[in-house]
């Protein structure tokens, strides 16, 4: 594939001790990763003054937390983090889940801060 087409399913890497992220594309605009969760696995609840997330189910019927919404969701299934709004994810399943997600803007540091 080049670098314009991700084989999601074949990126998805998934580690026993958390959560990963696997990084498809970023640029100064937006990031795209995949969300790799084991079952007990979570993002912890958290949320971004200035940036939306979207959040596209590929695999795994993972929790997904936005607000005060909290919902089983499986392939398919998209949910939206609008900036401001709490949001989170959770593996309570006994399967692997994986998602597509991306960010916009993307959180990038100022370049005066970045290292």
């Amino acid at each position: 594939m080049s670098e314009y087409f991700h084989d999601t399913a074949a990126a998805a890497e998934f580690r026993d001790e958390k959560m990963n992220k696997v990084n498809l594309f970023e640029s100064h605009r937006l990031f795209c990763d995949v969300y790799c969760l084991r079952p007990g696995q979570e993002q912890k609840v958290h949320d971004h003054a200035d940036n939306d997330k979207v959040y596209h189910v590929l695999t795994g019927t993972p929790t997904v937390i936005i607000g005060d919404d909290r919902s089983v969701v499986g392939p398919g299934t998209t949910a939206i983090a609008p900036a401001g709004v709490p949001h989170g994810l959770r593996n309570d399943s006994e399967e692997d889940a994986t998602l597509l997600v991306v960010m916009a803007p993307h959180p990038r540091p100022p370049a005066s801060q970045a290292e």
